[in-house]
């Protein structure tokens, strides 16, 4: 019997800035850093809905600040606090990890283990990066971030590539850039419980700079996200069927 086609699954991790009432006192003064990259992925939360939507796909979509608890990052990560929260008693950062850290991963991992028992889980997690770190640029519009080790994965990420590189407006695409794809993230952990031919996780990282335009480029480039992807699933499962 043939496979089936991999259902969709689409998370946004840091989707939002909020800060709950009763931390907004820990954030007093740092209103301006919320504002940025390192309050939230900027631009990203409309292009999850838009996939979502478009592809009829569940998704799984934060809006507190990855300031107060970062989503995306393993329980033991130096990083899973900010400098604002990792002075916080214990007692208190538990409290974080269980209004919105176990919540989240769970709801997420129980959509993924779902669709992958089912036949087969793509879990696209949506981020952005800055158009520059540490004085340098990063010379690069869309980053697909995969495991190498995981030959679906792999080809996924080669295909959609392909398709996006075919369209008008010339996008840099390249993949495991600008983070590696095995690094530590959502998509890592849940790799570590489902089996590779059941699970892809892929992380699509958009640059910031076009979010921030917040023009034509932008809607350029979120319709031809949609229609790629709506391409790649399209291929698949006519070779599955």
């Amino acid at each position: 019997m043939s496979p089936e086609p991999f259902s969709l699954l689409i998370s946004c991790e840091h989707g939002g800035n909020q800060v709950p009432g009763e931390y907004r006192q820990l954030f007093a003064g740092h209103q301006a850093l919320l504002q940025t990259h390192r309050g939230y992925d900027i631009g990203i939360l409309p292009l999850a809905r838009r996939l979502a939507e478009g592809l009829g796909a569940p998704l799984a979509a934060a809006e507190v600040t990855r300031l107060l608890v970062d989503l995306n990052r393993s329980r033991h990560s130096p990083t899973l606090f900010s400098f604002i929260t990792k002075p916080l008693a214990e007692t208190e950062r538990e409290k974080l990890l269980e209004r919105y850290y176990h919540p989240y991963r769970r709801r997420v991992e129980r959509l993924a283990g779902e669709l992958a028992g089912a036949g087969g889980c793509l879990h696209l997690s949506i981020h952005s990066f800055t158009p520059e770190l540490h004085g340098r640029l990063r010379n690069a519009d869309l980053g697909l971030l995969y495991d190498p080790r995981r030959p679906l994965e792999r080809e996924f990420c080669l295909a959609w590539q392909q398709q996006l590189a075919e369209l008008a407006g010339g996008w840099r695409v390249r993949r495991n850039y600008p983070y590696r794809g095995a690094s530590d993230a959502l998509v890592t952990h849940l790799r570590r419980n489902l089996p590779p031919d059941r699970y892809l996780g892929i992380e699509l990282e958009v640059n910031q700079r076009i979010p921030v335009l917040d023009g034509p480029l932008w809607e350029q480039l979120q319709e031809g996200l949609l229609h790629t992807l709506v391409g790649v699933l399209e291929v698949r499962k006519r070779r599955v069927s």
